[in-house]
């Protein structure tokens, strides 16, 4: 019966250090957040593709009463695939690789496009706060000169 209970106990020890590590990644659905409003402007998917760097598009956003509920990404650059493309489904994140192997917390090298104003930024992801919060920087040259947004994990 001990037998049991121990087996049982390290089973259920690992199992719960597995659905921890998924909370650890920045894989899943986020809520971007306006820093001024607090609102929440858009729901952004992250995955890993099939080379293993992250990406991530806009599935969902909440325009203001009045604002265009199907808006175009009409600052993106023309020569952009992007340009005139619409924002829900756009794809904002990619090229982001571990800072290390085996890690799954800090992401780098990635490029950010800020439909907002059409251009693009070099970014780094780091999820923080056990998970549930995923720190956005977008530079320009050193990622010391930049500016950072929480996202907030959608549940």
């Amino acid at each position: 019966m001990k037998k049991i209970i121990y087996v049982s106990f390290i089973f259920s020890l690992f199992f719960s250090f597995a659905l921890q590590a998924n909370t650890f990644s920045p894989v899943g659905r986020w809520k971007t957040v306006n820093e001024k409003t607090n609102k929440v402007e858009s729901i952004v998917s992250i995955w890993k593709d099939g080379n293993g760097k992250l990406r991530g598009k806009i599935e969902k956003i909440f325009p203001e009463p009045g604002e265009d509920p199907n808006p175009v990404c009409d600052k993106c650059k023309p020569e952009d695939s992007r340009y005139n493309k619409p924002i829900i489904g756009l794809e904002i994140l990619n090229g982001f690789k571990p800072a290390a192997p085996g890690n799954s917390i800090e992401w780098i090298d990635g490029k950010i496009l800020d439909p907002n104003d059409g251009n693009i930024y070099n970014c780094n992801l780091t999820v923080k706060n056990g998970g549930k919060k995923l720190e956005v920087r977008g530079y320009i040259g050193f990622s010391w000169i930049g500016r950072s947004q929480i996202w907030i994990r959608d549940e």
